[in-house]
């Protein structure tokens, strides 16, 4: 049977975000194991500093600031930013935590887009800015 790839552009921000926070995260286990990094506490302890609401969010903020989104990625943060969520982390407040939406909503569109040099890049891009100390997590 072949797979059914869901209509990308129409999906919801939540739905978008539901894959992007996944794909995101492939990215930085990927990156984590290539530094070494083994052991499974210290793997979530460092994993945080890339994929919880408040890096996302902040990421997120610099990208903007960088001018680093094209029209269409900053209209799908948007979809996922403004989406109505009936839940949000206990530790962050909702602004944060619509931000990271978006940000998962992006990342969740490059993926179903089959955009992936571009979801390749921003991730990368991601991670050097993480790794360099470039955010700032007020939110």
């Amino acid at each position: 049977m072949e797979e059914q790839v869901p209509n990308y552009k129409q999906l919801n921000g939540i739905a978008l975000a539901y894959l992007g926070d996944s794909v995101y995260e492939v990215y930085i286990r990927k990156h984590l194991l290539a530094l070494g990094i083994t052991k499974p506490n210290r793997l979530q302890k460092t994993a945080r500093k890339y994929v919880s609401a408040k890096a996302q969010a902040a990421l997120i903020d610099l990208m903007n600031q960088e001018h680093i989104l094209s029209e269409e990625e900053k209209s799908v943060f948007k979809r996922g930013r403004n989406c109505k969520s009936y839940t949000h982390a206990k530790n962050t407040s909702v602004l944060t935590y619509r931000y990271s939406t978006g940000f998962e909503a992006m990342m969740g569109y490059l993926s179903l887009s089959d955009n992936n040099e571009r979801l390749q890049e921003l991730s990368k891009w991601c991670i050097e800015n993480v790794d360099a100390g470039r955010l700032e997590y007020e939110k």
